[in-house]
């Protein structure tokens, strides 16, 4: 028998195991299934697919995986008030639902109060208005900082929404240094795909420093910036363009800390990265398995990173929100189970379920419980999580992984040369690219070369499906137009209620402080705490900054 199938790389991984599952009263822990390679292929198996919690952590990165420790549901939720999405958050939990994920309305991701003009038909629509400290507080209300991990998808006023993270745990009596969780903090995809950003990218990549800089000296166990390929893949990016891109984004992210002094092997323990579960099976288990090789070889020969945690990629997926349709929407739980297991084939170690009415409108209460139900099942009923990377050795699998990785390393090798993630974007590199890809599958579709069941394939007339019996057809959240008005109304009133004085000097501390290029996160929970808004603090930066123009050209 090899060394690679039995030999003394086996048995320190099996000793790990062990250690990791022991229950500490003496009954000897049972030991995980692992595939392993054929006799013929040990090098290969060594380098380039090796052990699960060792590099290159093709096999996923902690030696037991699920059986350690099952990964975190993350249900995406926010909207409405702060009021009706604790609500949510509560029921959730109630539920089983094991982390928080918080969903910002439009004009919270892009600076606005919700009494600005511009903020007009879109509070609360596409998640929760929060723009005050109450708001915050009342978000968490009943929710232990300590306990409940929170993540927060938010960009370009990442660092404002963390201050007032810092500022409502704080008055709870719970420390910074103890709360968990993950900021989104990449903007470098804003301008890529999705558009929430409000600064030029120079300026919104310094903020977006400031943040990592601030957490990792001061938030030990909060995760400073969540990369994320979601969002490039739903505006229609290949398997490998996602992969790719985002781990540029995070080189990128890398570079821009080493040069505030930070050594790699400080904070890239708390990079994470944000990934989507699409719809083919197979290519999207050996994505996962591709982006963590190529991550552990990027850091450790890019970055001269040392640790092992440093080298290893954690990541939350979600289940693709682009996959979802209007048509026979009762289908969508059957697309999201399936890019669910992938996830978990997959090893990522947090996961959100899609809605089945998500094409339709926000999620109700029973269609997410449905989303977390489809997760729980996964977990405690179908055996996955038993074994450790069950796919491991598949030839279509290896192959797969090998073949997207090749390509990713293409795409890095052309990033490179135009100088970088930052100067790709501005350039509109992954524009380019990810635009010529949707265009190339929205004529699939046309020509029926691609398949989406209820839409070019199956159809039916229009009726209504009841999934839920006596509660009507599937129809999304609804959130009344009376939502805007009240709150509006609340954020005046918070600006009338706090020590004006106060609040003018800290904006001003703060507008001094960004100026003379220092880091900002100080200022702004200053600022916060004084009862500054954050429309207050966006609009101060702006005054800095401007606002970045797209260029159209591309």
């Amino acid at each position: 028998m090899t060394e690679a199938s039995g030999g003394p790389a086996r048995e320190r991984w099996r000793q790990r195991a062990r250690s990791e599952l022991s229950r500490g009263d003496g009954t000897p822990p049972s030991e995980p299934r692992l595939g392993l390679p054929s006799e013929d292929e040990p090098r290969r198996y060594e380098e380039r697919i090796g052990y699960p919690g060792n590099p290159p952590f093709t096999r996923g990165i902690q030696p037991t995986m699920y059986r350690g420790r099952l990964w975190t549901m993350r249900q995406y939720s926010g909207f409405g008030t702060a009021r009706e999405t604790n609500r949510r958050f509560r029921q959730l939990l109630a539920q089983g639902q094991t982390g928080l994920s918080v969903a910002f309305d439009l004009p919270t991701q892009i600076g606005y109060d919700p009494d600005h003009p511009r903020a007009r038909g879109e509070v609360g629509r596409c998640g929760v208005s929060i723009a005050t400290t109450d708001d915050m507080a009342t978000l968490f209300e009943g929710i232990p900082w300590g306990q409940a991990t929170v993540s927060m998808t938010i960009n370009a006023t990442a660092p404002i929404l963390l201050g007032l993270c810092v500022v409502s745990s704080e008055a709870s009596g719970i420390p910074r240094a103890r709360i968990g969780g993950t900021v989104q903090n990449d903007i470098l995809k804003e301008y890529a795909s999705r558009g929430t950003y409000i600064f030029p990218p120079a300026a919104s990549l310094r903020l977006t420093v400031d943040l990592i800089e601030f957490a990792t000296r001061e938030m030990p166990q909060f995760n400073t910036i969540s990369v994320s390929g979601y969002h490039m893949r739903e505006a229609g990016a290949t398997a490998a363009q996602e992969v790719a891109f985002t781990l540029a984004d995070g080189l990128e992210y890398a570079r821009a800390v080493q040069a505030r002094g930070l050594d790699v092997d400080e904070f890239l323990p708390r990079m994470s990265f944000f990934f989507s579960a699409d719809r083919n099976f197979l290519e999207e288990v050996a994505k996962f398995r591709a982006a963590r090789r190529l991550w552990a070889s990027l850091t450790r020969e890019g970055l001269g990173a040392k640790s092992a945690r440093s080298q290893s990629l954690r990541f939350h997926t979600q289940t693709a929100g682009s996959s979802l349709t209007a048509q026979q929407p009762e289908l969508n739980v059957i697309r999201t189970t399936v890019e669910a297991l992938s996830a978990v084939l997959g090893g990522t170690q947090s996961l959100h379920t899609n809605s089945l009415d998500e094409a339709l409108g926000l999620p109700t209460e029973d269609s997410a419980r449905l989303a977390l139900r489809t997760q729980q099942i996964l977990a405690e009923e179908s055996g996955v999580p038993l074994t450790v990377d069950p796919l491991a050795g598949a030839w279509a699998v290896e192959d797969l992984t090998d073949e997207i990785e090749e390509e990713a390393r293409r795409y890095l090798g052309e990033i490179d040369r135009i100088g970088g993630a930052a100067r790709a974007v501005e350039q509109g590199y992954y524009q380019r690219e990810i635009a010529r890809e949707a265009y190339r599958r929205a004529r699939a579709l046309e020509s029926r070369t691609e398949l989406i069941v209820g839409v070019n394939s199956h159809t039916e007339t229009e009726r209504s499906f009841r999934l839920f019996p006596g509660r009507g057809a599937v129809a999304g959240q609804r959130i009344p137009p009376s939502l805007e008005a009240s709150a509006a109304r609340r954020v005046r009133a918070f600006r009338r209620s706090r020590d004006q004085e106060r609040a003018r000097r800290a904006l001003d501390a703060l507008r001094e402080s960004t100026a003379r290029g220092e880091n900002v996160m100080a200022a702004v929970v200053a600022a916060l705490r004084a009862r500054a808004t954050l429309g207050e603090i966006s609009n101060l930066w702006r005054g800095i900054f401007g606002e970045h123009t797209p260029n159209r050209d591309y």
